[in-house]
């Protein structure tokens, strides 16, 4: 199976990896890695779950003010995710057409803000944050498309005089372009929004599709659904967590509750889909089972300079199951070298678990514990039993064997893009460095 994966998978893997808009979401999401790991920091002091830790700050301010400190640092990273990464994005699309990078950034973010919710309170916190992500993107590369190529339209050109600075004439140069590419987006969002009666565009989207999952039942196939969908929308720029989180808030207050009734009633737990059973089992480290990821990198990535620089930057915050520093990062959003394992482990972690439980080998899921707690303890915890550790440990350890072989080709692939760079840079290379080799 490795064979045929250095051999088919890999070179196409390379291919995809160097398509231009992929490249221009990738190095995107990189642009903003410090914003990530900030935010991720910000989300870590204000979910820590130590209870002296607690204490202190409690100690030094008032719960709500220091809560407050961290969320506001977060609502100046994650809370601008959307809006940052539709400029960022645009930003490399333009640079790799070699035509106006900052402007085509400028007007993507302008047509992106034409599908957000303006009202009292300023723009809504889904459009602004990673609830619009997949929008952002979407966004992002059509309006770079669109507005590059109109860029170079000589009929849409203002011709300044020769003692105009350059910045004043590029910016006279790009003005129909930017009313064009803007109108564009500007009539779409009212066609939409007249049609279908939608107000706010990104919280529409996301209730359409939260709402089929408001049926499902406690069953190994709604178990398969709830694993899938975080990890599939995510790989497309899409909050996975915030799709599924509504339903799981519903079975958790429901499902943990009748769980401990039915122990202390001394009856068997009936319900094994809760969200403690998750975020002990399957979230271990975020969506994806990521710890898994985060110890394949340690061991053979070494010599990977990107995996590890942000292997080492996401340790801390995967160990309380925050995993934004990695997906944004390596980034596993639209990274077809990790598309199989990402999407396929926490499908078979939670297989192992839901029928480990099913056969009475593990105690059913009866206390929810905060989700920011660590891997291992969070499964002792949830399940009040050693057996939940032990689950634990073997779910991170057959996620590290799955993760392991897309790891190693991850180097390969990066092997190959830097050999193919390199290749462009000689045939690209002036031609006086030509003459002055034959001389």
């Amino acid at each position: 199976m490795f064979k045929f994966f250095e051999e088919k998978f890999v070179p196409v893997a390379a291919r995809v990896g160097n398509q231009r808009h992929l490249v221009a979401v990738r190095d995107g999401f990189l642009a903003l890695m410090p914003l990530t790991i900030v935010g991720s920091l910000a989300v870590l002091f204000n979910n820590l779950p130590i209870q002296f830790y607690q204490d202190f700050m409690d100690s030094i301010w008032k719960h709500e003010v220091w809560t407050q400190w961290g969320g506001n640092m977060w609502n100046a990273t994650f809370g601008m995710m959307s809006i940052l990464l539709a400029f960022t994005v645009a930003y490399n699309l333009g640079r790799s057409y070699n035509k106006d990078a900052l402007a085509t950034g400028v007007i993507a973010v302008a047509a992106y803000m034409t599908f957000g919710t303006f009202g009292e309170g300023g723009i809504s916190g889904l459009t602004s944050g990673t609830g619009g992500i997949f929008i952002a993107l979407l966004v992002s590369l059509v309006s770079a498309e669109l507005f590059t190529r109109l860029l170079g339209n000589r009929r849409l050109l203002i011709k300044m005089p020769a003692s105009v600075p350059p910045a004043v004439a590029k910016s006279f140069a790009a003005l129909f372009p930017a009313i064009i590419t803007i109108g564009v987006f500007a009539l779409v969002r009212t066609v939409i929004s007249t049609s279908f009666n939608m107000v706010d565009l990104v919280a529409s989207f996301y209730a359409t599709i939260q709402e089929p999952f408001q049926s499902l039942t406690n069953s190994w196939g709604a178990g398969v659904i709830i694993a899938l969908v975080p990890v599939f929308f995510w790989f497309f720029g899409i909050h996975g967590a915030n799709i599924i989180e509504p339903f799981m808030q519903t079975i958790n207050a429901d499902s943990v509750a009748r769980n401990m009734e039915a122990i202390t009633a001394g009856k068997e737990a009936p319900y094994i889909i809760t969200k403690p059973f998750f975020d002990a089992f399957v979230n271990m480290g975020g969506s994806g089972t990521t710890i898994a990821l985060i110890i394949a990198i340690f061991i053979i990535a070494r010599k990977n300079k990107q995996y590890n620089t942000v292997g080492k930057l996401s340790a801390a915050p995967g160990l309380f199951n925050i995993n934004e520093p990695l997906l944004f990062g390596l980034p596993i959003i639209l990274n077809p070298v990790l598309f199989v394992p990402f999407i396929i482990t926490p499908v078979v972690t939670m297989s192992i678990a839901y029928f480990s439980m099913k056969a009475g080998l593990v105690p059913k899921t009866v206390i929810a514990v905060p989700w920011t707690t660590p891997p291992i303890l969070n499964g002792i915890l949830a399940t009040r039993s050693w057996q939940g550790g032990v689950l634990s440990i073997v779910n991170i350890a057959v996620a590290f064997f799955i993760y392991l072989p897309f790891v190693a080709m991850a180097g390969r692939v990066q092997k190959k893009e830097e050999q193919l760079e390199q290749q462009h840079e000689e045939t690209s290379s002036p031609k006086q460095n030509v003459e002055e080799q034959k001389v």
